[in-house]
């Protein structure tokens, strides 16, 4: 489209320039002055001065198009490239550094790092790691097995007659509406002293152990006193096992009764509110109490099921769904006379967090209607487990009715699908109050190796949903020691505040005999665990000699990551493990998937593949190359993986041997020493150094100036091969402070940064040292002291050339603040050293441009002008082209990075919008360069991001509403006297009692940080450069609003240059891309889509789930009798009055561990 003819330059170039300096700016502008937004241009003379200017080369001849044309575009995008080539050869330092290297090369030597023996060294050292957790594991569940066997039931023991620590007594002593304070609890409770372990990150006592007990579950019952008594002597094996293991953390044995009881003693995390900690519901116990289930829970919603027992339906379906964890499947249906899905799942899907999510929201839309029919019901529920096309667990099948009664026993559904092998087993809830005959509920249950369990209130839903673990267990006891085996959990947070741990899982077997000549008992009596923290898993792995962006990772059978960078979660709920995919820790391809199928298989393998990486900051997307080589954990279902970038295979190790190891004095004396004191900062640069473990009694702090204020006070104590430092981390670090220090003596001091519009120069090392020239430049150094973690650093690693990298600004933050013009934009490249052809890159160096001297400086290079004078206008009949620094009215031009982020502009409004994704700055102009595959859209989904807390709902420990009565129910006698009534008296009754049940927030009752906020998955989309590499011109068609741009990326950098015509009108703003991180509601990708094509895992090697000799005929007992109002109210009475409060277990799904 051709335009009228502005203004442009009246002659054509000359030679192109290698840098331009930049003297003679005159003063600084006073804080919050700003420069005109327009306004005749500086004069030439100030910007080229004649001592360094060099001439210009020439552009073709004018033409008569207004709109510059393509050649003239890639004249300007040369004279960018050299200029900015010109400077980073003068100041960037990359040669002098290499000279530098080669002139010291007899400080240091190059190792190289072999993939395959470093990942079989590692694999090697956790598996010796674990398999000592192992041993101590096997002697305390031997021991354990073998002190009940020889514990003698006491059927009158008394609370007095036990002495342990309470691991929550001081809690609820501080509690004045606690149960205890209330009663006046008769338990004598031990009083301990404790001792601050930073490797517990707690207060503990080595002497003793503690018990933690529900706060659901009376302490004073015979069953819990019994468990007490026996369980007091493994306090004795945990202490002997820490003698031969120092470094053990937590040794727990959760009881199937529900007590914890834990070494080394600690005080419970006490809540702010209910604390509804219980062992059973741990993910760790879950997994080592039964083998992984198929689960089918179908669920009444007939119309006789009353508003108050549907919601406890839900909410009990809620609470079973917490007792699966991610090696078993489930589906959950409702029916009344047919059966249909409660969700969009059609069939089992796995237990994970994110499945389990949709089946809770969607039990809350369940609705009461139609009339019941058990056989709809239950066929659904065989069907589901019969299908073999589909991944599931194939091991324990099951089927979880809840209901409010019936008289259908279905006889013919089981003859067809389940008898008489009874593979399946049947477990039957009768859920509310109510006078229905339950006998064909029990019969159910008991006719398919189940168990019927009773409902009738609140209190009941969480002990009786996780009852039935204890009939998966039968043959996992009566398998004896081949069930024994040792199992690893996922990751999770511990709960005593351990942080992020894995679990070593051994089961606990009741070896006792009903009586002489009897079956042995098949119970099992709980779980033992061992905790390992990743922590200190990863200290077995090497990290800085992999350089930035190599790694150790680690994953299990569910392809979930043990081990790994991006292993990061915001927010971490005890109640749920640490799930994070290997495919989400990392952006996703088919090399990627057929490396983690391999890993879980178990096999060996490597690998090179090109590959997508996002930078630190998650801004940007790298094509990188990588290899991966993996290996199997041996006694594990983990298997490790090492990747390595090619630049990666060699890395240096100082060799100071000839300075200082032969001389025993402080690391002090050292010559380049000094060059750390910050009294050497104003000449030679400003050191930042990276906050490493260089020696254990290194005092950690996030201010880096104290850290090296600590750091120098301990290498005046300190010997060089001291033992207690890391001799490869602190003589690298030394090593690396004399040579960027000869680099400020070489190339650095004697530079004026200012003729050449720079605000600092700087170098980051491997080493740690991060160098910043000036001294006072420092002041404004806003990057990662520890250059692994820095994404300037590592993203210069990855990629040639010069990387930019503009200030980072979020669209909801008010703009740049252009104070002093002390905003900087900085620019990277690596340094690639060549010895004795091993290729490596140690170091990282570059400038801080700056922002609005640069600005003025792209105008003029993307100009006409030919030397120092003023660019003269065109007359009205004249026709020439538009450049960037005269037409700035008519003509945009920008660099944009490779993330597509703004960097400079001609335009001064926009230059506090540098850093901003530029659909936020030209939203037409970016979708443009978008549909012309100069940008490639990568889009993903972060899994460990946190939100702000979601409006409460009751999908907790208890429902928040009750059933409300109509007018003509109170009114009606026969209501009064029916289950609605007496279900509805109790509730409210309950909510006097447990006020704070009905009130507390699941996550609020836990003291967990998901009070303030909630996990969530986060959108991400990163742009990259696309295929497009040479000069391009295109418009961008809208009718009248229609404008012409034209794109070219600059050799040697991640910039693309483009001039657009300034938008007309805004009737072209049909769409906006969207770069900024946003939440998704569905919780990540469409869940229904992506259970279709379930990932690729494995179960564990070993399923319990049939023994021949298993006896059924425990399989649960209830009553039902028609209510009578006189009786319910004094019994409630009674109730508040006289009892206490706390609901006691259901004396049928304990009276059998009686022994």
């Amino acid at each position: 489209m051709a335009v009228p003819a502005r203004t442009c330059g009246a002659s054509r170039p000359g030679p192109a320039p290698t840098a331009l300096p930049w003297p003679g700016r005159g003063p600084r502008p006073g804080p919050g002055a700003r420069r005109p937004p327009s306004g005749p241009p500086r004069p030439l003379l100030l910007l080229l001065p004649p001592l360094l200017l060099l001439p210009l080369l020439a552009a073709p001849g004018a033409s008569a198009y207004s709109f510059p044309q393509q050649h003239t575009m890639q004249h300007w995008a040369r004279r960018l490239e050299q200029e900015i080539d010109g400077v980073m050869r003068i100041f960037g330092g990359v040669q002098q550094l290499r000279e530098i290297y080669k002139d010291n090369r007899n400080l240091f030597e190059v190792q190289e790092n072999e993939p395959q023996k470093l990942v079989e060294k590692v694999a090697g050292d956790i598996e010796s790691l674990l398999d000592r957790k192992v041993q101590a594991l096997k002697r305390l569940a031997d021991a354990a097995e073998s002190f009940q066997k020889a514990h003698r039931w006491q059927d009158n023991i008394k609370e007095e007659d036990i002495l342990y620590y309470d691991a929550k007594a001081d809690a609820e002593l501080d509690d004045p509406e606690s149960e205890d304070v209330e009663r006046g609890s008769k338990v004598s409770t031990l009083r301990l002293d404790f001792v601050e372990d930073s490797n517990f990150k707690n207060k503990v006592n080595y002497s003793y152990t503690a018990v933690q007990i529900p706060t659901d579950i009376y302490k004073g019952s015979t069953v819990i006193l019994n468990e007490l008594n026996w369980t007091e002597a493994l306090e004795n094996v945990f202490i002997e096992n820490r003698r031969q293991d120092p470094t053990l953390l937590w040794q727990v044995f959760g009881s199937a009764t529900g007590v914890t009881r834990y070494y080394p003693a600690t005080p419970w995390r006490a809540p702010k509110k209910i604390d509804l900690y219980d062992v059973r519901r741990r993910p760790w116990y879950i997994q080592g109490a039964s083998s992984p289930k198929d689960m089918v829970i179908i669920v009444d919603v007939s119309g006789s099921v009353s508003g108050l027992t549907l919601k406890l339906m839900k909410t009990s379906v809620c609470e079973m769904l917490d007792t699966l964890s991610d090696d078993d499947y489930v589906n959950v249906a409702s029916f009344n006379e047919k059966a249909q899905p409660v969700s969009c799942f059609t069939h089992l899907v796995q237990a994970n967090v994110r499945n389990k999510k949709v089946f809770k929201e969607a039990v809350q839309g369940m609705v009461a209607k139609g009339t019941t029919g058990y056989k709809a019901g239950f066929e659904y529920a065989f069907d589901q487990l019969q299908n073999s096309n589909i991944t599931r667990a194939n091991c324990n099948k099951m089927i979880m009715m809840f209901t409010d009664g019936g008289e259908d026993r279905v006889q013919d559904v089981f003859e067809k699908y389940n008898w008489p092998n009874r593979t399946v087993r049947v477990f039957t809830f009768s859920v509310g109050q109510h006078n229905y005959d339950v006998t064909p509920l029990q019969w159910m249950a008991c006719a398919n190796k189940g168990y019927y369990f009773e409902i009738p209130s609140i209190g009941a839903i969480r002990i009786n949903t996780q009852e039935y673990l204890d009939v998966l267990g039968r043959p996992m006891v009566l398998a004896g020691k081949e069930a024994k085996q040792v199992q690893w959990t996922n990751v999770y947070e511990d709960a005593l505040g351990l942080g992020l741990v894995v679990t070593g899982t051994l089961p606990v077997f009741n070896l006792t005999q009903d009586g002489p000549g009897e079956k042995k008992n098949q119970l099992i009596l709980g779980v033992m665990g061992i905790d390992v923290a990743l922590n200190d898993i990863k200290r077995l792995t090497p990290n800085y000699t992999l350089g930035a962006n190599g790694y150790v990772f680690a994953i299990d059978l569910n392809g979930y990551v043990l081990l790994h960078p991006n292993l990061k979660p915001q927010t971490t709920n005890f109640r749920e493990p640490v799930t994070l995919d290997f495919l989400d820790a990392e952006l996703e391809d088919e090399n990627k998937e057929e490396i983690r199928r391999s890993m879980i298989d178990g096999n060996k393998g490597h690998k090179q593949i090109r590959t997508l990486v996002k930078s630190l900051d998650e801004r940007y997307v790298d094509e990188v190359v990588r290899n991966y080589t993996w290996v199997p954990i041996r006694s594990t279902n983990y298997s490790l993986g090492l990747v390595l970038p090619p630049y990666s295979t060699f890395y240096l190790q100082a060799n100071l041997s000839d300075q200082i190891l032969q001389v025993k004095l402080p690391i002090s004396k050292l010559k380049d020493f000094e060059f750390l004191l910050p009294s050497s900062f104003e000449s030679e640069g400003h050191v930042f150094i990276a906050p490493r473990e260089y020696c254990k009694d290194l005092n950690a702090s996030d201010n880096n100036t104290e850290f090296l204020k600590n750091f120098i006070e301990l290498m005046e104590k300190v010997t060089p091969d001291s033992k207690q430092c890391n001799n490869f981390l602190l003589h690298n670090l030394i090593l690396d402070t004399g040579i960027t220090q000869q680099l400020v003596e070489r190339t650095w001091r004697d530079q004026d940064l200012n003729t050449y519009s720079l605000l600092a120069v700087f170098a980051a090392t491997d080493g740690g040292i991060t160098r910043v020239f000036p001294n006072k430049a420092a002041e404004d150094w806003t990057e990662n002291p520890e250059p692994f973690n820095a994404s300037f650093y590592r993203r210069s690693l990855d990629n040639h050339g010069y990387v930019f990298k503009p200030p980072h600004q979020d669209a909801l933050l008010r703009p740049l603040e252009l104070e002093n013009d002390t905003v900087g934009i900085l620019v990277s490249t690596a340094v690639e050293l060549s010895l004795g052809g091993r290729t490596l890159r140690p170091a990282v160096v570059g400038v801080k441009l700056d922002l609005e001297a640069w600005a003025e400086k792209f105008k003029v290079l993307a100009s006409n002008r030919t030397h120092q004078d003023q660019p003269q206008k065109c007359g009205p009949n004249s026709h020439c082209e538009m450049d960037c620094e005269v037409n700035n009215e008519d003509l945009l031009c920008v660099l944009i990075d490779d993330g597509g982020f703004l960097v400079l502009s001609n335009q001064n409004h926009q230059w506090d919008q540098v850093g901003r994704f530029f659909s936020e700055v030209d939203a037409n102009l970016m979708l443009a360069l978008y549909n012309n595959s100069f940008y490639t859209r990568k889009e993903s989904y972060d899994y460990q991001a946190a939100c702000a807390p979601q409006p409460p709902g009751n999908l907790g420990a208890a429902p928040r509403g009750v059933f409300v009565p109509t007018i003509a129910d109170f009114l009606n006698l026969a209501w009064w006297t029916s289950a609605a009534a007496w279900s509805l008296f109790q509730q409210l009754l309950y909510g006097l009692i447990y006020h704070s049940w009905f009130q507390a927030d699941p996550a609020e009752a836990e003291g967990s940080p998901e009070a303030r906020e909630s996990s969530c998955v986060m959108k991400q989309t990163q742009y990259y450069f696309g295929s497009v590499n040479a000069s391009y011109n295109a418009i961008i068609d809208c009718g009248n609003c229609s404008r012409l741009f034209h794109a070219q990326r600059l050799t040697n950098t991640n910039l693309l240059f483009v001039v657009a015509e300034k938008p007309l009108c805004s009737q072209c703003e049909a769409g906006r891309l969207l770069q900024k991180e946003t939440h998704c509601p569905a919780d990540g990708p469409e869940q229904c889509e992506l259970v279709q094509r379930p990932r690729y895992r494995r179960g564990p090697h070993i399923c319990f789930d049939y023994n021949a000799t298993e006896d059924t005929s425990d399989c649960g007992r209830g009553a039902s009798f028609p209510p009578s109002l006189g009786v319910l109210v004094s019994l409630q009475l009674l109730l508040l009055l006289g009892l206490p409060p706390r609901p006691q277990p259901q004396v049928h799904a304990h009276a059998s561990r009686r022994v």
